[in-house]
This record gives structure tokens, C-alpha cells and sequence, in this order.
């Protein structure tokens, strides 16, 4: 089974992609799960529904352009940390209710935890494309995925206004899940930023190691 990274010149069919394959079916079933195992159903398809549109543009251009297999993995695991999230609200989810009583925090932590993901997890497959689609220059391929990264982390904190003030304020703080925090959405975009620099760093310092 060919496992290819942002730097290898290959890509596999999807019906010869194993790799692919396995990662899509271990999400679906998860998603499945959270669905028919949420506590909040409302807020389930609220926070699903950019996920619902990211799955449908990398399936729709998946004919022009296939990420790499390291990509696909780190884009797969951040939608599971995402959507086990929603399962249950990230303000009430049991993990991050472990975390806060075993190491004594002062509040749920687990949307912190994805909101780093989400630089961490997906600066990578973002200077997959930039590299592989675009053809940019090196350093344009390292730099843009940390810029994009924090434009997407102010501009997902706008997404949350929106829905939780104007659309459904209703639900609002269900799924803000800011707990009582005023400085919530800096914290969270500062997250987003630290982990996209953090992996672009961990990957440019392997390269120069390794040599590839």
C-alpha cells in the first residue's frame, strides 16, 4: 500500500486507494455514530454543516486534484475530533470533563483542543495543494497555510456570531460553548495560529533532517 506525502510525485486512484478507503469508511462510521448517539440533535447539524460542505469540495474536486495519503489522514482525524465534539456539545463533552477533573483545569477544555487541531491538522494538507495544485514557491507554500490559518480562525468566529446571535440565538450558547470566557474567540484563534506555525515547523525541520 503506497502511503504518499506533499512531496511525493504520485497519487492513487481512489478504487486503488486503500488507505483512502479505510480512512473514509472509519469516519463515516463515526459520524453515523455521533448522530444517532447526540444529546442535541439541533446542535449536531449546526456544527456538521460546514463539514457537510468541506466533505462535498473535496469530493467534488477530487477528479483535478487528490491530496496526498499524510493529508488524508490528518484531515480525517480532524474531522473526528470535530464531529465527536458536536456529539455532544464542546462545552459538555465527556473528554474534555476527564481532562478538566484529572488534571484540575478551570473549565472543559476540548474546543481549545480542536481549535489547535484545526492548525495543526490541516496547515499540512492546505501546503499539499498549494505545492501540488499551484506550483507556488517553497516559501509561499510554508507561509500562506499559517496566514490562511488565523483568516479562517477570525473568520470562523464570525460564522459563530452569526449563528448563535442571529440565526438561532436560541442555541446560541450551546454552541459557542465559551463558558463564561470573554477573551473565548482570541484564545481559540490564537490556538488555530500557534498549531499551523507548530507543523509547519515539525515538517520544514524533517525535510532538512531527512533530506526530503
Amino acid at each position: 500500500m503506497q502511503f504518499t506525502t506533499a512531496g511525493s510525485p504520485k497519487r492513487l486512484h481512489f478504487s486503488k486507494n486503500l488507505f483512502l478507503k479505510i480512512c473514509l469508511g472509519l469516519f463515516l462510521c463515526l459520524w453515523i455514530f455521533t448522530l444517532v448517539k447526540t444529546s442535541n440533535l439541533g446542535n449536531w447539524f449546526i456544527e456538521n454543516s460546514l463539514v457537510f460542505i468541506f466533505l462535498g469540495g473535496l469530493i467534488l474536486s477530487y477528479k483535478k486534484f487528490q491530496f496526498s495519503n499524510l493529508s488524508y489522514l490528518l484531515i480525517t482525524v480532524y474531522l473526528c475530533l470535530h464531529i465527536y465534539g458536536a456529539m455532544h456539545t464542546y462545552a459538555l463533552n465527556p473528554f474534555g470533563f476527564w481532562l478538566q477533573e484529572t488534571f484540575h483545569l478551570a473549565r472543559n477544555h476540548y474546543d481549545r483542543i480542536v481549535h489547535f487541531s484545526f492548525g495543526f491538522l490541516l496547515a499540512y494538507p492546505m501546503r499539499d495543494y498549494f505545492k501540488n495544485w499551484f506550483e507556488w514557491p517553497n516559501w509561499v507554500c510554508w507561509v500562506l497555510p499559517c496566514e490562511i490559518t488565523l483568516s479562517f480562525g477570525g473568520m470562523y468566529e464570525l460564522i459563530e456570531y452569526a449563528v448563535a446571535d442571529i440565526f438561532f440565538p436560541s442555541m446560541g450558547g450551546d454552541y459557542l460553548g465559551s463558558q463564561g470566557d470573554i477573551w473565548d474567540a482570541q484564545k481559540d484563534m490564537g490556538l488555530a495560529f500557534v498549531g499551523a506555525i507548530l507543523i509547519m515547523l515539525i515538517v520544514f525541520t524533517l525535510k532538512k533532517v531527512f533530506g526530503k
